[in-house]
C-alpha cells in the first residue's frame, strides 16, 4: 500500500494485497487520512468483483458522512453494477474531477 498526498487529498494505491486486506488496513489507519479527501487507486489489481467493491461501503459511508470525498479508481469492475453509495470511476483524472465537484457542492451547502 502506497500513500501519496496531493493538497487535501490522500491517494492510496494498492499493488499486491487483496481488497479485503486493504479495507481492514484502512480501518486500522483511518486516523491518518480522516481529514482528507481519499482516492483509492486499484488500477494495478486484476478484475475486481462487485463483492470486493462493496467491502469499501462502510468506510466510504463513514468518510462521506464527515464531509470528505471517497473515490475508488478501477477499470476492472462493472461500473454499472456498483451501488450508488460508492463512487467508482475508471481513471485517476475522473477521481479528481469528482472530488472537485463534491467540494463545490459542499461549499454551496448541498
Amino acid at each position: 500500500m502506497i500513500f501519496d498526498k496531493d493538497g487535501n487529498t490522500t491517494i492510496i494505491t494498492q499493488e499486491k494485497a487483496t481488497v479485503v486486506e486493504l479495507v481492514k488496513k484502512l480501518d486500522v489507519i483511518y486516523e491518518r487520512f480522516k481529514n482528507d479527501n481519499v482516492i483509492v487507486n486499484l488500477t494495478s489489481l486484476n478484475k475486481i468483483p462487485l463483492e470486493q467493491i462493496v467491502e469499501f461501503l462502510s468506510i466510504s459511508n463513514k468518510h462521506r458522512a464527515s464531509k470528505h470525498s471517497f473515490v475508488i479508481v478501477t477499470d476492472k469492475t462493472n461500473l454499472d453494477e456498483t451501488p450508488d453509495e460508492i463512487v467508482v470511476v475508471p481513471t485517476l483524472q475522473e477521481a479528481y474531477d469528482i472530488i472537485e465537484m463534491e467540494e463545490i457542492e459542499r461549499d454551496l451547502g448541498f
